[in-house]
């Protein structure tokens, strides 16, 4: 089943129009971010101080001296961006809720003004034995800096709700 994906363009957001259903998921199904996130050296440094505060978070200077030869955003940042950017493209009707994180790597750090954006792939799809009105839907997420290197993967389960029940 293909879907026509409809983008609706307000307030800054670009929104995927079309609820998808757990009947609409499919082993191989592909979906793209709908735009790329630019990271900022403001939104780092205030990530950083406030949830995770070591020095190559919060200081340019010391994150020259890093292992990262640069101030970078922390992994947990990273991911709730790629968080962002994977329910903005895949609309699921109530929402995405998370079942679980079964993998997350991040490969390369990510720097001031990077552009991420993201590739999910659904791995496989299952009814939900404990809660029949959902599915399980298991998907592995790619994310890309603006030179296409690999900057984080994941391997998320989350529901989505069944038609009609």
């Amino acid at each position: 089943m293909t879907h026509v994906i409809k983008e609706c363009i307000g307030r800054g957001r670009i929104m995927q129009e079309e609820e998808l259903y757990f009947e609409d998921f499919y082993s191989g199904q592909k979906f793209n971010s709908l735009r790329s996130y630019r990271i900022t050296t403001k939104e780092i440094i205030s990530f950083g101080e406030s949830y995770d505060p070591q020095p190559f978070h919060i200081d340019e200077a010391a994150g020259k001296n890093s292992f990262f030869s640069g101030l970078c955003a922390s992994g947990w940042l990273t991911a709730a961006i790629v968080m962002r950017l994977r329910v903005e493209s895949i609309k699921v009707k109530g929402g995405m809720i998370g079942a679980g994180v079964e993998e997350m790597r991040w490969t390369h750090p990510v720097h001031p003004e990077d552009r991420l954006r993201t590739e999910s792939e659904i791995l496989n799809v299952r009814r939900s034995v404990s809660r029949p009105g959902f599915g399980i839907i298991r998907s592995r997420t790619t994310v890309f800096n603006q030179h296409d290197d690999i900057v984080m993967k994941s391997i998320v389960n989350w529901l989505a709700p069944v038609k009609n029940e």
